[in-house]
């Protein structure tokens, strides 16, 4: 009797109707009490927490301007790809504060931070920093030393003697 269900089950697949295919996930505006967005970004083994609002493009890192923190041209650059790639130069006020690895992965982590919370505040930009690659977290870290050896990878020098 289970077997002839089974059949009458199997016959019935041609008549039921496909199911409708879910639609694309909606992305909608992530803001905190004060009308901020809130993201981190990681980068090596530094962390960045990033407030996002809007303003006149004030950049302000661990409560220094970031031309004081972050000094080298390049690494000023670095925090201002997503803000140019998104159009956004001089409308936003970000506030972060950043701990962990050297000032290259603090640079890395602040930029894939004000990647996220620019996604957050304005959803629709998620496609130009995504083809940008600004909110991929990059997970490259630094391999973990292992005995027997002088570093990660390195041997001690041989002598024969």
């Amino acid at each position: 009797m289970a077997d002839l269900n089974a059949l009458e089950e199997l016959g019935n697949i041609a008549t039921t109707e496909p199911t409708a295919e879910p639609a694309a996930p909606v992305h909608v505006q992530k803001l905190d009490a004060h009308g901020r967005a809130y993201a981190t970004g990681k980068r090596k083994d530094a962390v960045a927490r990033v407030w996002l609002k809007p303003g006149t493009g004030r950049m302000t890192i661990n409560d220094k301007d970031m031309p004081t923190y972050f000094a080298r041209p390049v690494l000023q650059m670095i925090l201002r790809q997503p803000v140019i790639a998104a159009n956004r130069d001089g409308q936003y006020d970000i506030v972060a504060t950043v701990k962990g690895g050297g000032l290259s992965g603090q640079a890395g982590a602040v930029r894939h931070g004000i990647s996220k919370a620019l996604t957050y505040y304005e959803p629709e930009l998620r496609g130009v920093l995504k083809k940008g690659g600004f909110l991929t977290r990059d997970s490259r870290t630094v391999e973990r030393k292992k005995y027997g050896r002088a570093k990660a990878r390195r041997s001690f020098q041989f002598s024969k003697r």
